[in-house]
């Protein structure tokens, strides 16, 4: 028999991603019955609203999960915390899915993107695991699908734009307060965050870089985006570079495919897919009518895709601009979107 309702925890709930969840949870009315609401020490004791009621928040320990008969685990802490706790929440029956790339890359856990391939999430039982892929990832794996079934992709290039939200609130913090300092003449900008200065500045640079050149950031999305097309043939390449933007990721993505194709096809079967606006009128005298840009993405759930174009480079190459709000759909919601097929399906 099907429950009513389902327990929650919430571990990072005082981040970013963390008060996303809780947002999303209450927004589109999914069946909670306890919440439980985890962070650092830093943060015990906040308290967070959740449909009009108080919840405070407690502090991350190892028996937080013992007891509690939590159903659901939406994590998204640090790397190292998830690769600690995510584990003992799931060995006390909880299905965690993790925000991280702590789990990513395991062949025995499930990296889901919902609109692409939802089907993955049955494997969940073998660790009691589900990952949520990197936000950059998400949004370019969800316009990149229905052409490639149709298609057969053969490479990708991609240049990401993306928002300093993707790096937590000190980055916001710092992009404010050097955008502040910049206009009133101060001194010293001090990069703490970011290696050099944000403010009106663009950094090529997002994570560390491996001795191949590339960043961690980069060879995520390659990496993730093989595994959930489950087609490891698809050549990717990806310079990722974070920009003075709030919230909301960009990205220019340059497609060349097997078979050939008619530009209206392409734009026509994007329009019908599930997740995404298609935003590509360039001779419209409205500006949000003409093309994607990231403060329209900002607290949407879909993924905008515009700029649809031939690439006349190569025989069936095509450009697209898409962007989305890193935070929701690249995190919370779609770590929601997967609960919610797991309650549906399998729980």
């Amino acid at each position: 028999m099907k429950k009513e309702r389902y327990n929650i925890a919430i571990v990072g709930a005082t981040g970013l991603v963390g008060r996303e969840f809780i947002d999303i949870l209450e927004q589109r009315k999914f069946p909670v019955g306890e919440l439980y609401l985890f962070a650092s020490l830093n943060s015990l004791g906040d308290i967070i609203k959740f449909k009009g009621e108080d919840y405070m928040v407690g502090a991350l320990k190892e028996d937080s999960f013992k007891g509690k008969k939590i159903d659901i685990v939406l994590s998204s802490p640090g790397a190292s915390v998830s690769l600690k706790f995510s584990p003992l929440a799931a060995m006390e029956g909880a299905v965690v899915i993790d925000n991280t790339s702590c789990f990513r890359m395991d062949e025995d856990i499930p990296l889901v993107v919902p609109e692409v391939n939802q089907d993955d999430i049955k494997y969940y039982s073998k660790k009691n695991i589900i990952a949520n892929p990197n936000c950059s990832t998400i949004q370019m794996v969800v316009p990149l699908k229905p052409i490639h079934d149709k298609y057969n992709i053969k490479r990708v290039v991609v240049s990401t734009y993306q928002s300093v939200s993707g790096a937590g609130k000190e980055a916001m913090d710092e992009l404010f307060y050097q955008t502040t300092d910049i206009v009133n003449a101060k001194g010293d900008l001090c990069p703490k965050k970011f290696p050099v200065q944000i403010a009106f500045n663009c950094i090529p640079q997002i994570d560390v870089f491996s001795n191949d050149g590339y960043t961690k950031e980069e060879i995520k999305m390659i990496s993730e985006t093989q595994k959930i097309m489950h087609d490891s043939s698809i050549g990717i390449s990806a310079t990722t570079v974070r920009v003075p933007v709030f919230f909301s990721h960009g990205e220019s993505v340059n497609i060349e495919t097997e078979k050939s194709f008619d530009i209206k096809n392409i734009r026509a079967m994007l329009s019908k897919a599930k997740g995404i606006k298609v935003t590509d009128d360039i001779l419209s005298g409205k500006p949000d009518e003409r093309y994607p840009y990231q403060t329209m993405a900002s607290g949407k759930d879909e993924i905008f895709v515009g700029r649809i174009r031939r690439d006349f480079s190569v025989t069936n190459g095509l450009n697209l601009w898409v962007a989305a709000d890193n935070i929701r759909k690249g995190s919370a919601l779609n770590a929601v979107q997967i609960a919610e097929i797991l309650i549906r399906k399998f729980l």
